[in-house]
């Protein structure tokens, strides 16, 4: 069963979301962070994807608060990510009750201290990052194409014992326009063994139920709640 992860992006401590990533183009939903997980909790959901956007412009973790907030006052799983730039960030965010950690941007700069950390933590507590315009990874807060090409670089990451990947299309992110479905079928047959969640685009139940087909471990949810075109309770059938 694929596993439904609404997302909560922060900034200045309060529940936003932006488009394509850019940070001129954002709206702000609920100013308590808290709450908007208690309502995820309240209809079934069991995950969340929570995102420091103030820590990924920082390069450090600037809202780990909401993060510890959140943990003790919920029994949500928590991927964290945003400005996960060191072994003491990471560290932080685990004291703080992240589940998880996703490495972003660094899983591309560094991928040594990304291996490190899978051996430290093990494949089921670091997700690897991999967002991605066209075919290619997206770098330099999503604002560059660069020349690694997607399925190249999770291969390499599947071969020193990554597993999860957070695949996001950032050129689908935040416009509700629906998921890159054609990728995630062609990562799923060329790359059977990655746990692939779904990142960027969900739009519509009928999304949910294409990426479920497909057959991916997970799909991320964010502007899709918040605007309305897919509600709490719509998520119910993919929560047995």
């Amino acid at each position: 069963m694929m596993e439904i992860i609404p997302a909560i992006d922060l900034i200045g401590g309060q529940c936003v979301r932006l488009t394509e990533g850019d940070f001129a183009q954002q709206t702000t939903y609920d100013s308590n962070p808290l709450e908007v997980a208690k309502r995820f909790e309240a209809n079934g959901i069991k995950r969340l994807h929570l995102v420091d956007l103030d820590g990924a412009r920082a390069r450090k973790p600037v809202n780990l608060n909401v993060l510890e907030n959140i943990a003790a006052n919920t029994r949500l799983t928590i991927d964290f990510g945003g400005g996960l730039q060191s072994d003491e960030a990471v560290k932080q965010a685990f004291d703080a009750g992240a589940a998880q950690i996703t490495a972003g941007s660094i899983a591309v700069r560094e991928p040594e201290k990304v291996k490190n950390w899978l051996l430290q933590y093990g494949a089921d507590k670091i997700i690897i990052g991999a967002d991605f315009k066209g075919t290619n990874i997206a770098i330099s807060a999503w604002t560059e194409e660069s020349k690694y090409p997607l399925q190249d670089f999770m291969s390499g990451y599947l071969k020193t014992g990554a597993k999860l990947f957070i695949c996001t299309d950032v050129s689908k992110d935040g416009k509700l326009q629906g998921p890159s479905t054609n990728t995630y079928r062609h990562l799923k047959l060329t790359l059977p063994d990655a746990q692939i969640i779904a990142s960027g685009g969900v739009t519509t139940v009928q999304d949910l139920d294409e990426l479920q087909e497909i057959g991916v471990a997970g799909a991320i949810i964010g502007k899709a709640i918040y605007e309305g075109t897919i509600t709490l309770k719509d998520l119910a059938r993919f929560l047995c």
